[in-house]
């Protein structure tokens, strides 16, 4: 976390003890704060996280709000934090959904129900929208281990009953692609797609890598594979 001057103003501040016991110890409790200007909602909503260790959902008015406001606590925590956004590219229009969108909703899903602590913002367009539950999130997610015994074949009838495309190379989420020992897949649940790689029936490494250069960019000991639950 940024500290500064101005920011350590607020770890002692009276307002932030309020809200801190009206969380924790009320769930039905409305706290309201006024008169904040800047990004004085940033800072408090920041130590606030701090100081509760458990999860945060903001809600904030529209998306322009909502990403000015995930911008600066980025800034003020340095550490990532969950963007959940409407799957629409315009209010409602259910036949016009944004790929990227939906690549963020579904990621953010499956960190929720994987992480005991996570930081969320949304706003209303968004969280209206209807969500598989967590139990079907799980069935109809693909976990795979470095070191783990299973066949290519496995991994393509998996990938084929979960409606992901089979194509040359992979560009965009949905898609799968399969190269002698390879198989490269581009999950809904990772903003850059898996290169997996098998020795025989053993998965000997797990990489992301770039779609453009289609060059390995991190080394990972397990992924999650989560196909377009959106459309559930």
């Amino acid at each position: 976390m940024i500290s500064s001057p101005l920011i350590d103003l607020y770890k002692n501040h009276w307002c932030i003890d309020r809200l801190s016991n009206a969380i924790t110890n009320d769930k039905n409790s409305k706290f309201r704060m006024k008169g904040l200007t800047g990004a004085q909602d940033v800072i408090i909503a920041a130590q606030a996280i701090q100081k509760l260790k458990n999860s945060h959902l903001f809600i904030l008015n529209d998306k322009e709000e909502a990403a000015y406001f995930i911008n600066d606590l980025e800034l003020i925590l340095k550490k990532n934090i969950l963007f959940y956004p409407s799957s629409y590219r315009r209010p409602y229009q259910i036949e016009e959904t944004d790929n990227a969108n939906i690549l963020l909703r579904i990621e953010t899903l499956n960190k929720i129900n994987r992480q005991k602590q996570s930081i969320i913002i949304s706003y209303p367009e968004a969280i209206f929208e209807k969500v598989i539950n967590q139990k079907q999130l799980s069935n109809k997610s693909l976990d795979l281990q470095k070191g783990d015994e299973l066949s290519i074949r496995f991994i393509n009838e998996c990938l084929q009953e979960y409606n992901f495309e089979k194509v040359e190379f992979v560009v965009e989420p949905g898609q799968y692609s399969v190269r002698g020992g390879i198989i490269d897949v581009f999950s809904f649940s990772n903003e850059n797609p898996y290169r997996i790689e098998f020795f025989d029936e053993e998965i000997e490494s797990i990489r992301t890598f770039d779609i453009n250069s289609q060059r390995s960019k991190e080394q990972l000991q397990k992924a999650s594979i989560v196909p377009n639950v959106q459309i559930q």
